[in-house]
């Protein structure tokens, strides 16, 4: 894919219901070699649409590169790969400009982020100059680079991995960082029915690492950037917007949450409740839309207090309990 702007209506248009229809064949190849893990697929289906970016943590192990190498192979969307390691460079992200000679000067030499769908894999290994040279691509979609900027494909999607926080090596991402993605899904273990289905395709031949096992295109160019717009043809009524920031103006009132959701949280629950419902092929948001998308839209935007973190209550606990106090409506 190109650097072409979004698809407008007269590109390739799909309705609402024929963008669920190509979403569910997506879900599909990806769940075929992503076992067990249906949650983690839908949030980055959602980020997907939403145009936002996904967040994943999970111990070594779970499938979380393979979800997003299996994602972009059945999108047709170019892939590349980070890996944040403790000596990584901010222009190992963006690119560098190089000297050639002296009549050609100074060249760019693009660095990784000029892709479709990039893998930041262990985001949380990297130290924060390093993290942060990501804000402005995931933010505006571009990079400045000796104070030029170029602009990234409209595609341009992060799917970050982190490893949970207490374990060693790992740095926690800032609270600016943070609140660039749009999800936080986890990614625990597989229950035991998946595990031995895990199993079983691995004995029958499936291998991951083989690039001729990963799916096959399912979308054309077009339908992929107009699957981006759908969510501009849904309805988010009155009432269910008061109770989007009814939610996040909650956890700013918590007692138990030291920094509570931002403005930009709020955009973000109700960009993936219309993402989610355009996922179900409805035009409209529901409150379980809402409720639906709360966790992964304000796990990693709230910050505890260290009391409860001593208790070793956890941010989903607290905002679970913030879910259950605002009233939805009827």
């Amino acid at each position: 894919m190109t650097g072409q702007a979004e698809t407008t209506a007269h590109e390739a248009p799909l309705t609402i219901e024929q963008g669920a229809e190509l979403l569910g064949r997506i879900r599909d190849e990806v769940a075929a070699r992503v076992i067990g893990q249906d949650a983690a697929i839908e949030d980055a289906l959602v980020a997907l649409v939403a145009r936002g970016h996904l967040l994943i943590e999970g111990v070594p192990g779970t499938a979380k590169t393979l979800l997003a190498r299996t994602l972009a192979s059945a999108l047709g969307a170019r892939f590349a790969r980070i890996q944040f390691t403790p000596d990584l460079m901010p222009s190992d992200v963006t690119g560098v400009s190089v000297f050639r000679d002296p009549a050609r000067g100074f060249e760019f030499q693009a660095g990784p982020v000029f892709t479709d769908l990039l893998l930041a894999d262990e985001i949380n290994r990297a130290p924060a100059k390093t993290q942060a040279a990501l804000l402005e691509a995931m933010e505006e979609r571009q990079v400045t680079v000796d104070g030029v900027s170029r602009r990234l494909d409209p595609l341009f999607t992060v799917l970050a991995t982190q490893n949970p926080v207490e374990h060693e090596g790992t740095y926690p991402l800032p609270e600016a960082q943070l609140d660039r993605f749009l999800l936080k899904t986890v990614m625990s273990y597989p229950p035991e029915a998946a595990e031995l289905e895990m199993l079983a395709r691995h004995e029958a031949g499936f291998d991951p690492e083989r690039p001729s096992d990963l799916p096959a295109a399912v979308a054309a160019v077009a339908e992929v950037r107009t699957l981006r717009t759908l969510i501009d043809r849904v309805r988010v009524a009155p009432e269910l917007q008061a109770y989007v920031a009814a939610i996040t103006r909650a956890t700013r009132a918590e007692p138990a949450i030291s920094l509570g959701a931002s403005p930009r949280a709020t955009v973000s629950l109700m960009r993936a409740a219309r993402a989610g419902a355009v996922l179900e092929g409805r035009d409209y948001v529901t409150p379980d839309d809402v409720k639906g998308r709360s966790l992964a839209v304000l796990r990693h935007r709230v910050v505890l207090t260290p009391e409860l973190e001593v208790e070793g209550r956890t941010a989903d606990d607290v905002v679970g309990l913030v879910l259950s106090r605002v009233r939805a409506p009827q």
